[in-house]
C-alpha cells in the first residue's frame, strides 16, 4: 500500500516541475503574470516559476513575413485596381506587444491591409505603376507608426502584383503601340531629314565643281560594269566630251596675210 502512496507523490512532484519549470529559446522572450499582474520579461534558457500562481506567455522576436490579402482599390485618378503586398516585421519589445494588444499578428495585418487601401486611394495609377518604391516606403511608414506603440516594428512593405481591368490593360496596350509608332515615325523622319541635308550639300558641292558631276559618273558605271549582264546601256551625256572633243577638233588655220 506504501508503494501507492509513493508513486502518486512522484506523479504529483513530476506535475509540479513541469509546471514550474520553463525553457524559453534564444529567440524568444516570456512574459510572466504572477495573479494576473505582469511582473516582468524572463529569459532565455531555463525559467522557474510559482505553480498555480504564476504563468508564461512566449513571444517570438524573429521577423515575422506576412502576406497582406487581396485589396480593390479606387485611385486617385478614377481606376479600380486589385493590390497585394507582403509585410515584414519583428516585435522589438515584448512587454508591449503582450500587454497592449491582444493579437499584434491580426493586428498588424488588418492595420496593413488598411493603410494600402489608403496610399493607393491617394495615388494615381501611373504613379502605383512607375514608382512603386515610393509607394512601399509610404505604406511601411504609415504602418510603422502606428505599431510602434505596440511594440512592433515594421522593416519592410512590398506590393507584388497590381491588377488591372481587361479593359484597362487593352487601353494601356493601345497607348505603348501607338507610342512606338510614333517614335518610329519620328526615326524615320529624322533619318529622311539628315538624307536631305547631305544631298543638298552634295548638289552645293557638284554645282561648283562640273568635274565632281563626271567623276560621279564614271563611279556609276564602274558600279554597273560589276554586274554580270552582257550588254549595258547607259546615256552619255555630251558634257561629258565636251573637254575631249575641244581637245582633238582641228584647229583652223589662220588666214594668210595679203601681198
Amino acid at each position: 500500500m506504501s508503494w501507492i502512496i509513493y508513486f502518486v507523490i512522484a506523479i504529483v512532484v513530476i506535475m509540479l516541475l513541469s509546471a514550474a519549470i520553463k525553457v524559453v529559446q534564444e529567440y524568444e522572450r516570456g512574459g510572466v503574470f504572477r495573479l494576473g499582474r505582469f511582473v516582468g520579461l524572463r529569459g532565455p534558457g531555463l525559467v522557474i516559476i510559482i505553480p498555480f500562481i504564476e504563468r508564461i506567455k512566449k513571444i517570438d522576436l524573429r521577423v515575422i513575413t506576412m502576406d497582406v490579402p487581396q485589396q480593390e482599390c479606387m485611385t486617385m485618378d478614377n481606376v479600380t485596381v486589385t493590390v497585394d503586398a507582403v509585410i515584414y516585421f519583428r516585435v522589438v519589445d515584448a512587454a508591449d506587444a503582450i500587454l497592449k494588444v491582444l493579437d499584434y499578428i491580426k493586428a498588424t495585418s488588418l492595420l496593413a491591409a488598411t493603410t494600402l487601401r489608403n496610399v493607393v486611394g491617394q495615388s494615381e495609377l501611373d504613379e502605383l505603376l512607375a514608382h512603386r518604391d515610393r509607394l512601399n516606403e509610404k505604406i511601411q511608414v504609415m504602418v510603422d507608426e502606428g505599431t510602434n506603440p505596440w511594440g512592433i516594428k515594421v522593416s519592410m512593405v512590398e506590393v507584388k502584383d497590381v491588377e488591372l481591368p481587361q479593359t484597362m490593360q487593352r487601353a494601356m496596350a493601345a497607348q505603348a503601340e501607338a507610342e512606338r509608332e510614333r517614335r518610329a515615325k519620328v526615326v524615320h523622319a529624322e533619318g529622311e531629314f539628315q538624307a536631305a541635308q547631305k544631298l543638298a550639300q552634295a548638289a552645293q558641292i557638284i554645282s561648283t565643281e562640273p568635274a565632281a558631276l563626271q567623276l560621279r559618273y564614271l563611279q556609276t558605271v564602274t558600279s554597273i560594269a560589276t554586274e554580270r549582264t552582257n550588254t549595258i546601256i547607259f546615256p552619255l551625256p555630251i558634257d561629258l566630251l565636251t573637254a575631249f572633243m575641244s581637245r582633238s577638233s582641228p584647229q583652223p588655220n589662220p588666214p594668210k596675210a595679203e601681198e
